[in-house]
């Protein structure tokens, strides 16, 4: 009943679309007729019968995880609200999270009307208030502009605009649609602050979301004991780590703390996790046996030990409630809940049971929880402490060093199981990461997390606190240093990821060396995995789903170039670190070329995050005269007529000529010195990729009789309704189009009259927001895989 329970959530999860309503509750119909047969039949054999169970757990936790989804996407927004300035009134449902350009914050929506009419809105949305677009308002202007202090609980009306959540879609990459759905959020938008709209204003203070109220008058407390001047960027990155321990902020730890955390592999420890609710439950169940013991009416009553029991999940629960209440958070709480009921019960069941009683009870309620990377390291981890039955022998050993080395083993056996789950998950693995969790668990979880709490008792504990974590940053920085701190490798399919684990499991377990062995060759698959190249003479594209900004991978045989960098999206975020170092590490790619096809943001923002990945890449463009992309290192400019050979694949730059680089009214116009790259194969299947050039360009390019003729086009300027010119099209005679937009573009990319030239002559259309990261070979011209479309699932956004 529990593997059915589990799968039926799973098999639910990989529908690319809903059913109806109807279809759902038939199916749910049927499961419970099944069962009541079941239950007053005793027809079939013992193995028969133990399969109808599991067919009717999984059928019906399928109708009801699909009933629940069926019922959330109505609440959906609507299309038509999209874009609009909606006047809304809600309470503020999180603490705001301050952001570089202002702040963001989670609005539990009251009422909402349209010029003046009353509309329908989702229940919780996410907004940004910014203040960057009005810096160079007068004064007056610009400070009602700035986002006032605002808390939890508060009650606000303020004019927005919407949008249905809708993020990037690449291979291996995060799912920012489903971490909102798990979130109960159907919008994403910000707050108007504009000349024209009704200002922001807060109506008054409820007593709603006390406990998010508490949280941020912590965190606020300690950002001003431990870093009072907001200008010390030490400080504050201490006081972030601090708060990020005690209430679960974990946006909190500045972006590179949180790359020495990954690369040592003690991320985990630096916010809410289960290992610190498990603790707390713990030592709360200690505390809550000894003061019981010390009342014989109480013992009398209920047993100390099930009274600690009971304490100590009650205690965890509180815990976990006032860090944030987490998804890991209450997965934790609910496995802390389901093992001390059958204790308390006085239930002894074999340990896989009640492995997988803690699975269906965390699935149940959250099903989209399997989705999660968090919930299989969790859940394999106890599988795996369980299996290589490490606490049923010498767990009662009473010598400091047999605790020790009680220790070490479980952190060995944990590190060595997980391994290949991580390479499978993540990519990568930290080779110091047995190192420094044998340092950092004791010392975060005994030291510098109590530190912290008990600030919120007596502030000064916090310096005690930051001091902590400023001792342990210092040798988690030096052990980032090492060499090959930290592995990556390509992302490995499911089935090698699988052996892995079972692998590093019998490698673990106390067995024979012999058998032990026979794990080593289960690992390989997921070390050595390579992703599939185009064969010699043919080259593959791939255009990454950035939002606003291009990115487009070149591969052949043995050699890649990775044309543009996608854009930055704000001071401390860009779609090098966001998109595309995640690629290209799971892609296993070497990127020989980073070419950048001229200054604009949109186009050069990853670039520094790639370079740091890819510091063999050779830098090329047409971005002189621009003293922060001069940072980036040498750079080779792009000219027409250079060319070069890989792999029997054609390369050759058509634009800019030499005598329009540096000089003339073009010099400083960014658009009309971009990169013009064609790619042709052996075969004569070739590629455009166009830059940002105007018809000013496309008209010198079909004047002078270049080569224009490409298969695939990656259409200029994003479409922009100043390029894509009737002439150019002609010339270039694409089969495909490749436009790289965000959604609902606010500069109003691909423009509908380039849409329509496009559309008379033929050429089929692939847009990012529609299509995700979209996938191109030379081999198949007439083929593009999207990665939204290929890969949907019911909870990402379809594009009206």
């Amino acid at each position: 009943m529990l593997l059915g329970t589990v799968a039926g959530a799973a098999l639910q999860l990989q529908q690319p679309a809903l059913w109806p309503a109807w279809a759902y509750s038939a199916l749910g119909v049927f499961a419970v007729a099944l069962a009541w047969w079941l239950w007053h039949s005793r027809r079939g054999g013992a193995l028969l019968r133990r399969t109808l169970i599991s067919c009717v757990a999984a059928l019906a936790v399928l109708a009801l995880t699909g009933l629940r989804a069926s019922h959330f996407a109505a609440g959906a927004l609507n299309p038509a609200l999209e874009g609009r300035d909606i006047l809304v009134a809600g309470v503020v449902a999180a603490m705001p999270q301050p952001i570089d350009a202002g702040l963001r914050l989670r609005l539990e929506v009251e009422s909402a009307s349209l010029a003046g009419a009353p509309v329908q809105l989702p229940a919780l949305i996410d907004l940004g208030w910014y203040r960057g677009e009005w810096e160079e308002a007068p004064d007056l202007v610009q400070a009602q502009r700035l986002p006032e202090p605002l808390r939890a609980g508060e009650r606000w009306q303020m004019t927005v605009r919407l949008k249905a959540p809708h993020g990037a879609r690449n291979p291996h990459g995060f799912d920012y649609e489903l971490w909102l759905w798990e979130q109960g959020v159907q919008a994403t938008g910000y707050v108007r602050v504009g000349p024209r709209d009704v200002p922001p204003r807060r109506v008054d203070t409820t007593w709603r979301h006390p406990v998010e109220h508490a949280r941020q008058g912590v965190r606020d407390a300690i950002f001003d004991t431990l870093a009072p001047d907001s200008t010390d960027a030490h400080r504050v990155r201490l006081a972030g780590v601090v708060a990020a321990l005690v209430t679960g902020d974990q946006r909190a730890i500045d972006r590179a703390d949180w790359d020495v955390f990954r690369a040592t592999g003690v991320a985990h420890l630096m916010s809410i996790s289960g290992l610190h609710i498990t603790l707390f439950a713990w030592l709360a169940a200690a505390v809550v046996q000894a003061l019981w013991r010390r009342s014989q009416r109480l013992c009398l009553a209920l047993p100390a030990p099930s009274a600690a029991l009971i304490g100590g999940v009650l205690l965890a629960a509180l815990y976990a409630l006032f860090s944030g209440w987490g998804v890991p958070a209450q997965r934790t709480v609910l496995m802390l809940t389901t093992v001390s009921l059958l204790r308390l019960g006085g239930l002894r069941w074999p340990w896989p049971q009640v492995w997988l009683l803690a699975c269906a009870v965390v699935v149940v309620p959250d099903p989209w929880a399997l989705q999660q990377p968090g919930f299989w390291l969790s859940f394999v981890a106890v599988a795996v402490l369980f299996a290589t039955d490490f606490v049923a022998n010498d767990a009662i050993n009473k010598s400091a060093g047999g605790r020790f080395l009680s220790l070490l083993r479980e952190q060995w056996v944990v590190t060595l199981a997980l391994t290949p789950l991580g390479l499978l998950l993540f990519g990568q693995v930290s080779l110091v990461g047995l190192v420094a969790n044998m340092l950092a668990i004791p010392w975060v979880t005994l030291v510098v997390t109590p530190l912290a709490f008990a600030g919120v008792v007596w502030a000064p504990l916090w310096q005690a606190a930051a001091w902590g974590v400023q001792a342990l940053s210092a040798i988690l920085q030096w052990l980032a240093t090492w060499p090959w701190a930290q592995v990556a490798v390509p992302a490995a399919p499911l089935w090698a990821g699988v052996a892995g684990v079972a692998g590093g499991v019998l490698l673990a377990m106390r067995l024979p060396w012999q058998v032990r062995a026979l794990g080593l060759p289960l690992l390989l698959p997921v070390l050595l995995w390579q992703d599939a190249r185009p064969v010699p003479g043919r080259f593959e594209l791939l255009a990454a789903d950035v939002g606003q900004g291009t990115a487009v991978l070149v591969r052949t045989a043995t050699h890649t170039l990775l044309y543009d960098a996608g854009p930055r999206y704000s001071r401390v975020s860009d779609a090098g670190a966001r998109v595309l170092v995640p690629l290209l590490r799971a892609l296993g790619e070497r990127v020989d070329v980073l070419m950048l096809s001229h200054r604009d943001s949109d186009h050069t923002g990853g670039a520094f995050a790639v370079l740091a990945q890819q510091p063999q890449a050779r830098l090329t463009g047409s971005i002189a005269g621009d003293p922060t992309l001069q940072a980036l290192g040498p750079a080779t400019p792009c000219l027409a007529g250079q060319r070069w050979h890989w792999d029997g694949v054609d390369f050759e730059l058509l634009h800019p000529l030499p005598d329009t680089v540096g000089t003339g009214p073009q010099a400083q116009r960014s658009n009309a010195l971009s990169c013009v790259l064609r790619v042709v194969d052996a075969h004569g299947t070739a590629a455009l990729l166009a830059g940002d050039i105007e018809a000013a360009q496309e008209q010198a390019l079909v004047a002078r009789g270049a080569a224009l003729q490409a298969d695939v086009l990656l259409v200029p300027h994003h479409g922009s309704k100043t390029s894509s010119s009737a002439p150019f099209l002609d010339a270039v005679q694409p089969r495909t189009a490749l436009v790289q937009a965000a959604y609902r573009s606010r500069f109003g990319h691909p423009a509908p009259e380039v849409l329509q030239r496009l559309r008379e002559r033929g050429i089929a259309v692939v847009e990012s927001p529609r299509c995700g990261a979209a996938t191109w070979a030379s081999a198949q011209p007439d083929r593009v895989g999207c990665e939204r479309r290929d890969k949907m699932r019911y909870w990402q956004h379809p594009v009206p």
